[in-house]
């Protein structure tokens, strides 16, 4: 095998941003079986439309991931986000997906996982500094 140059890029092009994410998709499969990844998006929208609060995520391996669930200040407060959680469980659940993982800021409200039945999985503290990142799970 010849030698490699290692190099930084700070604009990879998308050929090469591609490449990695089909090599570790390759690997993630070749070890832990097919994945079928499909998104999940939960919708909260006002009478003119306009998006107020949603959640996105992936389906794969029987689990459920929530990448992000985001609420207008608005909506804070008003159940919404339980709302849309239920409807992500729900759509997981018809998918055969038997648990669920998220991660979180300690200043985005860890209670409200807590309050829809998730344990937390892990923490990292001081990230960011004077913060904690926390990941939370639930069997569903």
């Amino acid at each position: 095998m010849s030698a490699l140059e290692i190099s930084e890029d700070d604009y990879p092009e998308m050929a090469a941003v591609e490449a990695i994410q089909r090599g570790l998709h390759s690997y993630n499969q070749e070890l832990g079986g097919p994945y079928d990844r499909e998104p999940v998006t939960v919708l909260a929208r006002d009478d003119e439309g306009a998006v107020q609060g949603g959640l996105l995520g992936l389906t794969y391996w029987n689990w459920l991931f929530i990448d992000w669930l985001w609420l207008s200040r608005e909506q804070r407060g008003r159940g919404t986000g339980s709302l849309l959680l239920a409807r992500a469980e729900a759509i997981a659940r018809k998918r055969g997906c038997t648990h669920a993982y998220t991660d979180t800021f300690s200043f985005h409200g860890p209670q409200f996982w807590v309050r829809n039945g998730w344990a937390e999985a892990g923490r990292l503290d001081g990230m960011p500094p004077g913060h904690s990142r926390i990941w939370f799970q639930k069997v569903l």
